[in-house]
């Protein structure tokens, strides 16, 4: 069935002249009342107006269409695009042409919208990144200014002195550590040992291990009632108790006194097993959710209530995760607690 929507310029040109000369060959004939001259005349107009309307086309409209592609495309064209361009673009509609350009700009216009978002993120992330350094490089500058300055005699002082440094070499380290798995993450180095094992096992290790940081604050970790049967999972069992061990902590650093931190575990549908760490805790404001798994990001509450950590526990947590080809996912109300959850394998046999 003949359509308007892609025709070509020539069969543009050729219905335009046709058009043109029906009616003055219908014009002559009544004049003359004779068919041959109305005959000569439809002829060369629809000649004439054919080859002039075709030519005006090809240079000063389609000529411009093939400018405007080599533009959108931007590279110096191959002898098959130089093909494309002088026998194949031309046959293309004007509608065509500009459902093209529009789907150009419009993911042009995604592409300098995610290059904003990434400077932006840039920007934060040097910003953040400074910050986590400058705190204890300058604690550590006053302090070896102030032994060197005469407290190196007091013996009281400079033990006190060295001790705090000991402590901010210490975070500097832990900082440095955790940038260097984040790379190596990021980078795609990392190499899963993937093994079955039971994981109410490995988060009841988990609470253990941190049972004197818990203790401070009087918080009672445990299995949440009713998931206490084993469910065995696929995955690294390392890498996912270094994850258990980043939100663990993470729920006592913001935990309430006397609190709780439960874990509960679901079989989703039967090839996935969820894997939740709940507490009680302050909660996050909905409005910073999106970025808790950035790099460096933490919200100004809990920047003041943990100054000693490097901000990437989240962010590790998430590589590690996503390493396995699973996801992770929080939910937090403010003074109500905080829930992230994320899925594992269930066992291969």
């Amino acid at each position: 069935m003949f359509s308007l929507k892609n025709i070509s310029p020539r069969g543009l040109s050729f219905l335009t002249a046709f058009a043109l000369s029906v009616p003055i060959a219908i014009l002559v004939f009544f004049i003359e009342h004779k068919w041959q001259p109305a005959a000569i005349s439809f002829a060369v107009v629809l000649a004439g107006a054919y080859l002039l309307i075709s030519f005006v086309l090809e240079r000063f409209i389609y000529r411009k269409i093939k400018l405007i592609y080599k533009f959108i495309y931007q590279t110096k064209a191959s002898k098959r695009e130089e093909t494309y361009y002088k026998y194949i673009l031309p046959k293309k509609s004007i509608d065509e042409v500009r459902e093209d350009v529009e789907a150009w700009a419009m993911g042009n216009k995604e592409e300098v919208e995610l290059l904003r978002a990434n400077e932006q993120f840039r920007k934060e992330f040097l910003q953040n990144l400074s910050h986590e350094f400058k705190t204890p490089v300058f604690a550590i500058q006053g302090y070896v200014d102030t032994l060197l300055g005469g407290a190196l005699e007091n013996p009281e002082v400079n033990r006190r002195f060295l001790e705090k440094t000991s402590s901010n070499v210490e975070r500097l380290t832990n900082l440095l550590n955790d940038l260097d798995e984040i790379s190596r993450l990021e980078r795609g180095e990392l190499n899963l040992i993937k093994q079955n094992f039971v994981i109410q096992d490995l988060v009841k290790d988990t609470f253990e291990s941190i049972s004197i940081m818990a203790e401070q604050k009087n918080i009672r970790c445990y299995i949440k009632k009713g998931f206490e049967s084993p469910l065995t999972v696929f995955a690294d069992k390392e890498k996912i108790r270094q994850v258990l061990l980043n939100l663990t902590e993470n729920s006592i650093k913001y935990g309430k006194i006397n609190g709780t931190i439960t874990a509960s575990m679901y079989n989703t549908d039967g090839n996935h097993i969820l894997v939740e760490m709940s507490d009680d805790g302050i909660g996050i404001p909905e409005i910073y959710l999106p970025r808790i798994f950035e790099r460096f990001y933490r919200t100004e509450t809990g920047r003041s209530l943990d100054a000693t950590g490097s901000g990437l526990g989240l962010a590790i947590c998430k590589h590690i995760i996503e390493a396995h080809g699973q996801t992770i996912h929080v939910r937090s109300r403010v003074d109500v607690g905080t829930s992230v959850g994320f899925t594992l394998d269930t066992r291969k046999d």
